[in-house]
């Protein structure tokens, strides 16, 4: 076991982060996302700023969860200290793609984000957009799929008010969500 000086820790890094860093040895090393509220999230993430821990948001409806979601997640997570996934509810993306989605529930969708490694925390939001997200969490850094660029990005407006730093990860050739569901349709399984 390493004997970690933590009052050098906190002076150097911030209590913040030490007690992420706590975590995270405690779970032998891994970090597991946790699944919160917006409300409660929100209160954290006034306290990051406080201790200037880098904030990352990226959000969407990851239906079926693809080998493209998890490198967005990968980048996403090397851009900052903390990284925030908004998930869209059901009631959303029936909204977004129509009533005979999401596949996914909403439950199964955040508890499989929420396992995965890169993912810090994970928060279900309605809204066709995360711009009521941004508002309340005000990270540093939004990443998106290279499918977006700043013209077509319904958040746009918001992230310039809040001056936001925004990265545009690129796709992986080949893998799309709804492709994948209309293959798995069309070959009635």
């Amino acid at each position: 076991m390493v004997n970690l000086n933590f009052k050098w820790l906190v002076l150097n890094l911030g209590a913040e982060k030490v007690k992420i860093l706590k975590q995270q040895i405690s779970n032998g090393g891994s970090s597991i996302g946790t699944i919160v509220n917006r409300e409660n999230l929100a209160e954290q993430a006034a306290k990051w700023h406080g201790e200037k821990i880098k904030v990352v948001l990226t959000n969407g409806c990851f239906d079926i969860l693809h080998m493209g979601h998890l490198r967005t997640f990968k980048e996403a997570k090397a851009q900052g200290d903390i990284l925030v996934v908004g998930l869209n509810s059901d009631e959303s993306i029936r909204g977004l793609k129509g009533e005979t989605r999401p596949i996914i529930p909403q439950n199964d969708r955040l508890e499989l984000l929420a396992a995965l490694e890169p993912i810090d925390y994970v928060t279900l939001f309605d809204e066709a957009t995360a711009v009521r997200l941004i508002e309340l969490i005000k990270p540093q850094v939004y990443v998106k799929g290279g499918d977006y660029n700043l013209n077509n990005l319904p958040e746009k407006d918001v992230l310039l008010r809040y001056q936001v730093e925004v990265k545009f990860i690129p796709l992986v050739t080949g893998i799309s969500t709804t492709e994948m569901i209309k293959r798995i349709r069309t070959a009635n399984i």
